[in-house]
């Protein structure tokens, strides 16, 4: 946090009530970032929405965004304000813009693995989550995972099934696949939990989230004490 975020953050801080505050430190302590998930070209805004909110709900921080054909749009009766809680990062500036966001996960030291009947692939159960943060990445809702992402992916994990239908809905694969790992995420010994600097970078952003006409106040802020 830069000394402005600091000192705005200050002057945020009695207008936000204290059961908000209350709230905010108590969702911190059970945020990660040490699982991700990354969607790659999703069309449709319910199942958009309804992934950021499974993702809200079991404390994943990020949400990686390929915009390739697609632009992911949500719709607000579904999503119901999860965005806001979010770090959302959008890929829709490269020509290939799954590679860019692989690249970018690998060099953050996450493993990429793709949610996807395969033949390396593992079942979910079976997923190591001791060899260390990993990115899950699911695909469009009719034709899955591009080759591209296929072909970058580290490992692969399938969701057991024994009806006559091939797959789940992706917006349920996620509610799935996330609750599984959170389970063993939060029983294992892991340092799962933001770093000090990731914990006040997103307390801060919470806070400005949570007070109305933070576009104005801020603005006011500045002239006031930023001349």
């Amino acid at each position: 946090m830069t000394e402005y975020d600091k000192a705005l953050m200050e002057f945020l801080l009695p207008m936000v009530n204290e059961n908000r505050l209350a709230l905010i430190d108590r969702l911190l302590k059970d945020r990660t970032r040490y699982i991700t998930v990354l969607l790659e070209d999703i069309y449709q805004p319910h199942n958009a929405s309804a992934v950021l909110r499974t993702c809200d709900c079991f404390g994943i921080q990020d949400i990686h965004i390929v915009e390739n054909r697609n632009t992911y749009e949500l719709n607000p009766d579904v999503e119901l304000g999860a965005a806001q809680w979010l770090t959302l990062h959008h890929y829709n500036k490269e020509k290939s813009n799954t590679e860019k966001a692989i690249h970018s996960l690998k060099e953050q030291g996450y493993r990429i693995i793709a949610a996807t009947p395969h033949t390396d692939d593992v079942k979910l159960a079976d997923l190591d989550l001791e060899k260390g943060r990993l990115a899950i990445m699911l695909g469009t809702e009719m034709t899955g995972l591009t080759e591209k992402a296929m072909d970058m992916a580290d490992e692969f994990v399938k969701i057991p099934m024994v009806g006559f239908t091939e797959s789940f809905n992706i917006s349920v694969s996620t509610a799935i696949i996330l609750y599984e790992l959170n389970k063993g995420l939060r029983a294992s010994d892991i340092k799962w939990n933001l770093k000090p600097s990731e914990n006040e970078e997103i307390r801060y952003h919470w806070i400005k989230n949570s007070v109305n006409h933070i576009s104005r106040i801020e603005q006011g802020f500045k002239k006031k004490y930023y001349r």
